[in-house]
C-alpha cells in the first residue's frame, strides 16, 4: 500500500516513528544498570571489518557468478578473498581479548545446526519473495498493491507453520520438525517449478512458507535451548548473523539463477530458480535428518 500510494521510499520512512516509540518504551521499561567499567569489553573493530569484508566478497562473488559466469576470474578471486577473510576472522577471534564472536560456540552441534537451519529458512524465504515479486510485477505486469495482496497467503502460512511448530516442538523434537519443514518447503517450491502460473505460484510459495515458518522456530529453539545463560547473548547473535547472511545468499543465488528472467527475456529463469530452491530444500531435509539433535528425554 505504501509503494502503490505515497511511493516506495515510505517503506523506510514509516519505521522512524515506530523506532521512536519503541525507544521510549524500552527506556521506561528496561531496568537501569551500570556495568563495572573494569569488566566492560571493548568493541572488536578488526573482527567486524574482517567478517564484513569476507561476507561482502562471498555475496558479490555469488552475484558475479550469474553475471560473468561461475568460472570467471572475478568470481574465483572473490571466492578466494572470502575464504581468506573468514580464515583470518576465525584466527583473530581466538586471539582477541574481547572477540566479536565466540567461535567455539559454532563447534557445538546445537548452535551449529541452529545456524544452518536459520540460514536455510531465510534463504528460502527470500527466494520466495524475490522470485515471486519479479514474476508478478515484471512478467505479468501487476502493480505493487496487487502483488502484495497475492503474498498475503505466504504471510499467513508462515505464521501458521511457526505456531504449529511451537506447539509440537516439545513432543516431536527438533529433528522431526526440521525435516518436516524442509520437506514441506521442497514440495511447495516444486509446484511453481512444474507449472508457472498465478495460481500455482501463489499456492506453491504459500506451502513452502509454512515449511520455512517451522524452520525459524526449530532453528531458534535448537541453537538457544542448550546454552548457558551467560552464553545466550552470543548464541542469539550467531543466529541473527546467519539469518541476515541467509537473506543475502538467497537473493544472490536467485539473482544468478534467474538472471535471464530478471532481464525480461524469458520465463525459464523463474522455473530454474524454483527448481534450485526445491532441490536445496530437499538436500537440507536430508542434512537436517543427519545432524539435528532429537527430542531430549528426561528421566
Amino acid at each position: 500500500m505504501l509503494t502503490a500510494g505515497p511511493g516506495w521510499p515510505w517503506v523506510f520512512h514509516v519505521n522512524v516513528p515506530i523506532g521512536v516509540v519503541i525507544a521510549v518504551v524500552l527506556a521506561v521499561l528496561l531496568p537501569a544498570r551500570t556495568p563495572a567499567s573494569a569488566g566492560r569489553p571493548r568493541l572488536d573493530v578488526l573482527g567486524a571489518v574482517l567478517v564484513t569484508a569476507a561476507g561482502a566478497s562471498l555475496i558479490y562473488g555469488l552475484t558475479a557468478a550469474g553475471e560473468r559466469g561461475r568460472l570467471s576470474p572475478l568470481t574465483g578471486w572473490l571466492a578466494a578473498a572470502a575464504a581468506v577473510g573468514y580464515t583470518l576472522f576465525v584466527v583473530w577471534q581466538r586471539r582477541a581479548r574481547s572477540p566479536l564472536m565466540d567461535v567455539r560456540l559454532l563447534a557445538r552441534r546445537p548452535v551449529a545446526v541452529g545456524a544452518f537451519l536459520i540460514l536455510m529458512a531465510t534463504a528460502l524465504m527470500i527466494a520466495v519473495f524475490f522470485l515471486g515479486t519479479f514474476y508478478f510485477q515484471q512478467a505479468l505486469g501487476y502493480g505493487a498493491l496487487r502483488a502484495g495482496l497475492l503474498f498475503l497467503p505466504v504471510a499467513l502460512a508462515t505464521m501458521l507453520g511457526a505456531n504449529l511448530t511451537g506447539r509440537l516442538l516439545g513432543r516431536w523434537g527438533g529433528r522431526a520438525l526440521a525435516v518436516a519443514g524442509l520437506t514441506v518447503a521442497a514440495a511447495g517450491m516444486a509446484v511453481p517449478a512444474v507449472s508457472t502460473n498465478v495460481v500455482s505460484v501463489v499456492a506453491g510459495v504459500a506451502v513452502a512458507a509454512a515449511g520455512t515458518g517451522a524452520l525459524f522456530v526449530v532453528a531458534s529453539a535448537t541453537a538457544l535451548g542448550q546454552v548457558a545463560p551467560h552464553e545466550a547473548g552470543i548464541a542469539s547473535g550467531i543466529v541473527s548473523t546467519f539469518h541476515e547472511f541467509g537473506a543475502s545468499v538467497g537473493a544472490a543465488v536467485m539473482s544468478s539463477v534467474a538472471a535471464a528472467s530478471l532481464a525480461g527475456t524469458t520465463l525459464s529463469g523463474f522455473t530454474s530458480g524454483f527448481v534450485v530452491a526445491a532441490v536445496a530444500s530437499a538436500a537440507g531435509a536430508v542434512a537436517a535428518a543427519l545432524v539435528t539433535p532429537g527430542r531430549r528425554r528426561t528421566a
